[in-house]
């Protein structure tokens, strides 16, 4: 499984012309899946993120994780973040699983987020063509791949 984290100051996500999700200080974590993910993938995702220290202390100084921040979240499902670019110039998308699959796996990790961070979280729709508008703070994008624990 594969994550982006943005910090943001805002953001949000529309669905065919409506704000499905919208939140101010805290993370738009972007995440794609593959066959192989398991529960053992989503608890050190979740952990990880939850605990990160990518958020400013009083002097400015990255140090404080989304849960002592008290930050909000917004959860999108990307199975681009999955693409193959070795061949040619067109991504292939075999590595990303499909959607039997890969909802199961989005809906625990959304469950198992929300838990570890204890508040209710946002999210997009699987599947679905979203809109999402963010304000990176920052800028603070991180890349994490439970494959590589990196």
């Amino acid at each position: 499984m594969k994550v982006v984290l943005q910090r943001v100051s805002e953001a949000s996500v529309t669905i065919e012309g409506e704000r499905v999700a919208e939140i101010g200080k805290g993370l738009l974590i972007l995440v794609g899946i593959v066959n192989e993910d398991t529960q053992e993938d989503i608890n050190w995702l979740c952990n990880k993120i939850v605990n990160l220290r990518v958020f400013p202390d009083e002097e400015g100084v990255m140090n404080t994780s989304l849960k002592t921040s008290n930050g909000d979240v917004i959860v999108v499902s990307q199975f681009t973040l999955q693409a193959s670019t070795k061949k040619g110039n067109r991504p292939s998308y075999i590595k990303a699983a499909k959607p039997d699959v890969a909802i199961p796996i989005y809906e625990s990790f959304k469950a198992t987020l929300q838990k570890v961070l204890e508040k209710p979280i946002q999210t997009g729709e699987f599947g679905a063509d979203m809109k999402v508008r963010l304000l990176n703070d920052g800028p603070v994008t991180i890349l994490i791949d439970s494959k590589q624990k990196e």
